[in-house]
């Protein structure tokens, strides 16, 4: 089984990483700070929820990282809630949240989930049409023709002694033969 990492997949462990120790700090910083106001233990409960953040990115970025890979699937609550520490402040979490989304929706890190989960499905690359679905681009063999111009006269799909809908133009016969 290939399950060699795609480099989107390592960027995403590092920068999650990397938020996890921010988110950490952030919310140590921002806990003892609040502690130190007088209604502190109030925004406390606020201000201890980047350290929690900051523990399941460590945790999930270790599975990232774990060789040979562990069945993880992209843990996009996690992207989410990075983008949402920037209501205390944290930009640079808020850009990993961004960006751990939008790479979450690329085919090969898409493709790399489903091998890892074994929940792959064969499909081909080539973006040739099925045999159910019909070829509507024109060919060499058939002319393009506007809506205003009719193609030639063809036989008629109207058995012989029918009346079509259409009226028939009047002919002049000759006399003079």
């Amino acid at each position: 089984m290939n399950t060699n990492k795609p480099t989107l997949v390592n960027v995403i462990a590092w920068t999650t990483l990397a938020s996890g120790i921010v988110n950490l700090f952030w919310g140590i910083a921002a806990s003892h700070t609040a502690l130190a106001t007088v209604i502190g233990f109030v925004c406390v409960p606020i201000t201890i929820l980047p350290t929690i953040l900051g523990v399941f990115e460590l945790i999930y970025a270790a599975k990232l990282f774990s060789n040979p890979p562990q069945e993880i699937k992209p843990s996009t609550n996690i992207a989410v809630f990075e983008i949402a520490c920037v209501v205390i402040g944290n930009v640079f979490s808020m850009a990993v949240g961004i960006l751990s989304l939008v790479f979450y929706n690329d085919t090969v890190v898409k493709d790399y989930f489903a091998r890892l989960n074994g929940t792959f499905e064969n499909v081909p690359a080539s973006a040739s049409p099925s045999p159910s679905q019909p070829d509507i681009a024109p060919t060499l063999e058939e002319p393009i023709l506007s809506e205003a111009e009719e193609p030639a006269e063809a036989e008629s799909p109207i058995p012989p002694g029918e009346t079509s809908a259409k009226p028939k133009r009047a002919t002049r016969k000759s006399t003079d033969q």
